[in-house]
């Protein structure tokens, strides 16, 4: 058969295979479907695609734009929840081609909706069929590397997601460039730049495919040694715990908790975060400074996820956790500040900051996992988990699109119209504190048993 080379048991390495190989197979995935942050850099143009120069009466408001980014990840969420325990059955390569053909496939169907100038086609493109595209392989990496990392999962997992949170350092500058290009006097140039992307990340996610490798059944990486040449011990997962029992458990709903909460005060921020710069910052900073900006954050998220996840390793997950929270809220609190004082460098500083651990608790929170329900079924368990994402997904861009909206209603100059949404951001981390200073070990009667159905 044409496709026998995507079966799992095509993809098991052979013996002394190098695992450093793995990586950069999860690293082209990530990097690809990590564009999706970058998705801002095309809300202007889109909300001037009759007018051209401005906004026309019948042009999308960017309230109605920031939904194709909300619906993208909550399909995220979505598929990564019903495909979590497929992609254990079927391996990692099928999951990250179907993953290719989602992703690249949402560009085209959006292409087409905005030479049409139907949203519900955007929505269906980039929105549905894109996000089922980001969800396959988003997990599929994590899962694979956690296998191959057993020793180290908190820098593995870092390596695998690292790539989404840098996908914009591409993706911005990209989008820009190849709208530039296809821009007209009649063309706002996103139509084809959407068709481009689509072809160019697809051939960029196959390497990936033809890459990536599964570690053989029993496999398990040489014992570490330290500088003296004495074994050192490696912290062992926490018993298996089968993933219809780990939704049963209060840990898992703590961490569901925590990582909505995590997330819903970054990624509202980073699906407008060129319009929101531009407009705090008025006659400062210009479109191709706020692409900068999102290339800036992109950056940040991505070192984030390898730094943060691989402190963990050191320090636990839980203490990680809490410096994200109680670091985050101070930076929130204080970003109204920099706006106010007119300090674009203090302003970057901040969120640059906010990003870092915005992107490592994504890396960590698949370690944190494996710390309490064991590696049999992580990356389902990890899909289970990521719903919280889809609600953050919404309910981010949501609080800061449309608090911005009523502000501006009532007189509220648009460099002020994000103050309140940073103070209730700094709220909701202060939240997701409690919530992870009450997670614990798994109750014993959850374990997975010997006769259990897998």
């Amino acid at each position: 058969m044409a496709f026998d080379f995507l079966d799992r048991s095509r993809s098991i390495a052979p013996a002394n295979y190098d695992r450093w190989r793995v990586p950069p197979a999860a690293l082209a995935i990530h990097l690809a479907i990590g564009q999706a942050y970058a998705f801002s850099v095309f809300n202007l143009p889109l909300s001037t695609l009759r007018g051209i120069t401005a906004s026309a009466p019948d042009d999308w408001k960017l309230s109605t734009i920031g939904w194709i980014f909300s619906v993208a990840i909550a399909f995220l969420g979505i598929s990564a929840f019903t495909f979590g325990r497929w992609l254990e059955a079927a391996g990692p390569r099928k999951a990250m081609f179907a993953s290719a053909c989602c992703f690249a496939g949402g560009f085209f169907v959006a292409a087409l909706g905005v030479q049409t100038h139907a949203f519900w086609l955007v929505i269906l493109g980039y929105g549905v069929i894109g996000g089922i595209g980001l969800g396959l392989g988003y997990i599929s990496p994590v899962s694979t590397l956690i296998k191959w990392f057993p020793d180290h999962p908190g820098m593995a997992t870092g390596l695998a997601i690292m790539g989404f949170g840098g996908g914009a350092m591409i993706g911005s500058p990209l989008a820009v460039a190849l709208m530039e290009h296809f821009k007209s006097a009649t063309d706002v140039g996103v139509a084809p730049a959407f068709m481009a992307m689509g072809a160019l990340y697809f051939v960029f996610m196959m390497f990936g495919v033809f890459t990536v490798r599964l570690p053989a059944p029993g496999w398990t990486p040489a014992q570490p040694r330290d500088a003296s040449g004495t074994r050192r011990t490696v912290l062992a997962p926490a018993p298996d715990v089968h993933v219809n029992s780990a939704i049963r458990t209060r840990p898992f709903w703590l961490l569901w908790v925590v990582l909505c909460l995590n997330v819903t005060a970054g990624i509202g921020v980073l699906g407008q975060a060129s319009p929101m710069i531009q407009e705090m910052f008025p006659g400062v900073i210009g479109p191709a400074a706020a692409a900068g900006f999102v290339g800036l954050l992109s950056l940040a998220n991505m070192t984030g996820r390898f730094f943060w996840s691989s402190l963990s390793d050191v320090i636990g997950r839980q203490r990680t956790y809490m410096i994200f929270f109680a670091a985050g809220a101070a930076l929130y609190a204080g970003v109204p500040f920099t706006g106010r004082a007119g300090n674009v460098v203090l302003f970057v500083a901040f969120y640059v900051l906010i990003m870092t651990m915005y992107g490592g608790g994504f890396a960590t929170i698949p370690a944190y996992l494996r710390d309490l329900f064991g590696t049999m079924h992580v990356g389902a368990i990890h899909g289970r988990l990521l719903t919280a994402w889809s609600v953050a997904g919404v309910a981010g861009p949501v609080l800061v699109n449309y608090i911005r909206e009523y502000q501006l209603a009532h007189g509220v100059p648009k460099a002020e119209a994000y103050s309140v949404t940073m103070y209730l951001m700094a709220g909701l981390l202060l939240v997701g504190f409690a919530a992870n200073w009450w997670v614990s070990p798994v109750d014993p009667k959850y374990r997975f048993k010997t006769g259990d159905t897998v």
